[in-house]
């Protein structure tokens, strides 16, 4: 195999990536979808190409020597939008762990770069693919080298050799800056010879084969307009040429032995895919060739006794306990073993032995016996289906490890232990294999394995909790997340019934509703064929129809949803193509999908909720995803209806907060017109209409409305001119408008989002109103891009973390007052700013007295907390 070396023009193929992907985050609120599609085709050009050296290049800034000629250069350029500029820190990132060098150099292009090496390469007898979307490489064009330019979006490239672009151009690569020279490049901002486009230079240049000979026989070209303008403009011409020479020559400080390419470590991309959360693409580095095993480390030696009969005389009364399930969903698996270990002991309890055992159950439920757990909500829950309500956690390792280090991914016992000196102890992954390969191993390696893990948790309690003294955490772990915990457990335990019968309903009047649309889109189109199918669909839109072509890939058509929204006004087959589409997706991923996860024995659905995930500490679910049901059709809402009371007397009674974020960035600004908006029940969205449309209330439409209401929620996450354009299908410049209104209107948000930022770069953190913490090291960094993003999230995450705290206390407040007012009524979901419970109808009286109260109580703010309720026969009623 011959070495090929691949040059990859990285802000090209980035910024590409970017305009063709809808905006994508990971749940820490980081953007990706840049990152994600240079990753797909990063993946595609490594296993297509097999290089043996390969380089991302980088532009290293906005002025380089070009500009010493021509100061407007690339002058016409819109301001790359900050969601943007905050991935490039992370593609480095993934570069480094796919182990592909990467490089910039001041005063010089990405090209230079390029043409330097690819101009190199000749000498180390290396065929060069040049990666790019800039049409100005392909003057590097030769028989070594190909140039493959990335067409609309960046799956699809066409590879330009010398012979095809003859074929194709009609000119030579060496041609291409006098093509340039004279018909300009207006994205580059640069001039040319004006009234002459690719099609009059291609045919100038073959007739006189380069810029210098079209002017030395100028006086022959036909066409008077034509000759007096490259009379006119010759100094733009050539100045437009030296503009777009790629310097071949640049004085870079690699050499093409530092691009030698030997493949990335699978474990370590992994790991980085995980962050990203680019889970669709952990199938393409072939996983399972990675060791199941670690490097050997020396484990010392453990005072271990597996227990065949639990005693009285085993328990201190100041225990850590480790209920050991390897299966993530604790709702349908079994326990696999229990470690114990207190001062002087360490215990393996085999699960038959615990569960069996009349001490181990009084020793459990007693609340005078304190215990230190990981995860108090999966070890109630997972003793609860086991009979055992377990008592007197004082100690939650996970809750107490998210809240000093929310930003890591991994509180599992080995990695928090690995973390803090603690290396006795094995990863999971190491003891049970992972995947297809997950088994529990023989007794004795279990045992010693949850034993270690047990013995961790209790040495490294006293340190944990010290910290969180010292960080003023200790009061919100101890009264809020852990009390909380426990009232989720039961609450997952309990679990919300479901009507499978209405589901089974849904299913059918969905899959007939399906079959109306596919018969009144044949009848538009004329003809019956896959709706499913692309191949299919493109022929009958864009020839038969006759529809704008707006995208096409390499198979033909592309029939994307983002290509139909922009066709919606042009034949009344898009709508209903779309509405195909989303019913088909809500019926297949939530009819279907919610079916799949009722459970047999108890009719219900037992989420699970996540409680140290997100860095603002909202809640999320799982299994299902009830934070994610579709409520903007129709169809969508109507699934709640299979969400009702266990028993046939009783109702469902939900309750929200009432723009609850806005209400907290008021207190938090303490800005006098939203403080004078909310005390006056104003609507906020009509005020903040009138401040930034400059007209009176009767003036309001319900666009503008809309308008504002985007305006005031894109606040609140830090949204900037880009994405409130995106949001609403408006210019950047009208986006821009509508922020900078927005902050002369309310002065006070404005101060405390620049007083925040400055907080924030002065102790390294930003914190809610009860204390959460996020940690944001990059908000002193030099790069601006990365700098950009922790000062946006630095003014938001006080705001969203705030929100979350406040529904949190108000969940323990209203389970505390149900339970003082011995009332049946229970709560069973958390969705958003949302709390659903299950009464007896004779309850409900009081339920609407002491929820709102609770919720509204649960905090004082400067503004009133405004919760709104409803009840009816299933969840969908209870709005």
């Amino acid at each position: 195999m011959s070495n090929k070396l691949v040059l990859i023009d990285g802000n090209s193929v980035i910024y590409r990536a970017f305009f063709a992907l809808p905006l994508l985050s990971n749940d820490k609120g980081v953007y990706t979808n840049a990152v994600y599609g240079f990753t797909t085709m990063l993946l595609k050009i490594l296993e297509e190409e097999e290089p043996t050296h390969i380089l991302v290049a980088f532009d290293a800034g906005k002025t380089t020597f070009r500009h010493e000629t021509y100061k407007e250069y690339k002058g016409g350029r819109q301001k790359t939008p900050p969601e943007l500029s905050e991935q490039f820190p992370l593609l480095k990132e993934l570069l480094d762990a796919f182990q592909i060098p990467h490089y910039q150099l001041e005063q010089y292009e990405a090209d230079d770069i390029i043409g330097t090496l690819s101009t190199q390469s000749k000498k180390n007898d290396l065929n060069v693919n040049v990666i790019s979307g800039d049409k100005d490489m392909l003057q590097l064009v030769s028989d070594k080298v190909t140039v493959s330019l990335t067409k609309k979006g960046i799956s699809d490239v066409e590879r330009y050799t010398p012979e095809y672009m003859k074929e194709k151009m009609e000119i030579s690569p060496e041609q291409i800056i006098d093509l340039k020279a004279l018909m300009g490049d207006s994205s580059d901002n640069i001039p040319g010879v004006p009234g002459i486009g690719e099609k009059t230079a291609t045919k100038l240049l073959k007739q006189y084969g380069t810029v210098e000979s079209v002017y030395n026989h100028v006086d022959d070209v036909r066409g008077k307009k034509l000759k007096e303008n490259l009379v006119t403009y010759k100094a733009d011409a050539f100045m437009s040429k030296d503009l777009v020479t790629i310097n071949c020559d640049s004085p870079i400080t690699i050499s093409i032995d530092d691009l030698a390419y030997e493949g990335y470590e699978k474990a370590k991309l992994s790991t980085v895919f995980k962050e990203l959360e680019f889970q669709s693409l952990l199938s393409r580095i072939d996983l399972d060739s990675v060791s199941e095993g670690s490097d050997e480390r020396s484990l010392k030696e453990i005072d271990l006794t597996i227990v065949h009969e639990v005693t009285t005389d085993m328990f201190t009364g100041n225990e850590a306990l480790v209920v050991e399930m390897i299966a993530e969903n604790y709702h349908t698996r079994s326990i696999n073993g229990i470690g114990l270990v207190n001062e002087s002991d360490a215990y393996f309890i085999p699960v038959d032995v615990a569960l069996d055992s009349d001490a181990f159950k009084d020793w459990a439920e007693d609340s005078s016996k304190t215990k230190s757990v990981f995860d108090a909500k999966k070890t109630l829950v997972a003793l609860l289906n086991h009979g055992i309500h377990i008592k007197g956690i004082t100690f939650d390792m996970l809750l107490t490890s998210y809240l000093l280090n929310p930003s890591d991914n991994n509180h599992d016992i080995p990695a928090i232990g690995n973390r803090m000196g603690k290396t006795d102890v094995l990863y999971d992954e190491e003891v049970y294999g992972k995947g297809a390969k997950l088994k529990v191993p023989e007794q004795t390696m279990l045992a010693e394995h949850v034993a270690r893990k047990a013995s961790i948790l209790y040495y490294l309690k006293e340190e944990m909790e010290d910290k969180l003294k010292a960080n003023e955490q200790y009061e919100l772990c101890q009264e809020l997340e852990m009390p909380l915990a426990l009232i989720l457990g039961e609450m997952e335990h309990t679990g919300v019934r479901v009507d499978r019968d209405r589901l089974h309903d849904m299913d059918k009047d969905l899959n007939q509703r399906l079959k109306d649309l596919e018969k009144e889109v044949y009848d538009l189109a004329g003809e019956t064929f896959n709706l499913n199918s692309p191949k299919q669909l493109g022929p009958i839109l864009f020839e038969k129809l006759g529809l704008p072509v707006i995208k096409k890939t390499k198979t033909g058509y592309s029939t994307a949803a983002d290509v139909l929204e922009q066709l919606e006004d042009k034949h009344e087959i898009i709508p209903k193509l779309l509405l195909y589409r989303q019913l088909g997706k809500l019926h297949s991923t939530y009819i279907t999908g919610l079916l799949k996860v009722v459970n047999d024995d108890t009719s219900k659905i037992h989420t699970r909720f996540n409680q140290a995930l997100t860095q603002t500490g909202r809640l999320s679910s799982i299994e299902p995803n009830l934070q994610n049901i579709p409520i903007r059709l129709q169809e969508g809402r109507k699934i709640r209806q299979a969400f009702v009371p266990e028993e046939k007397e009783w109702v469902m009674f939900a309750a929200d907060y009432s723009q609850i974020e806005l209400r907290v960035l008021a207190h938090i600004a303490n800005d006098d017109k939203l403080i004078s908006a909310f005390k006056n029940n104003v609507d906020i969205h009509t005020q903040t209409a009138m401040d930034v449309f400059h007209v009176g209330k009767d003036e309001i439409t319900a666009n503008m409305r809309r308008q504002a209401k985007a305006v005031n929620f894109g606040i609140v996450y830090g949204i900037s001119d880009y994405g409130l354009s995106q949001s609403l299908g408006i210019t950047r410049k009208e986006a821009k408008q509508f922020i900078e209104r927005y902050f002369e209107s309310y002065p006070g948000v404005k101060t405390y989002m620049e007083d925040i930022v400055q907080e924030a770069k002065h102790q390294g953190y930003v914190t809610t109103l009860m204390n959460r913490r996020r940690y944001l090291p990059e908000i002193t960094s030099r790069n601006f891009n990365t700098r950009s993003f922790s000062e946006r999230t630095a003014m938001n995450t006080p705001i969203q973390g705030s929100a979350a705290d406040i529904i949190k206390k108000a969940m323990i407040d209203l389970h505390g007052k149900l339970k003082e007012e011995k009332l049946q009524a229970r709560m069973l979901l958390q969705v958003h700013d949302e709390l659903i419970i299950e009464a007896p109808k004779e309850e409900i009286e009081k339920l609407k007295e002491i929820v709102p109260a609770a919720m509204e109580q649960t905090v004082e703010l400067i503004v009133p907390l405004e919760v709104d309720y409803a009840y009816g026969s299933s969840w969908f009623d209870a709005k």
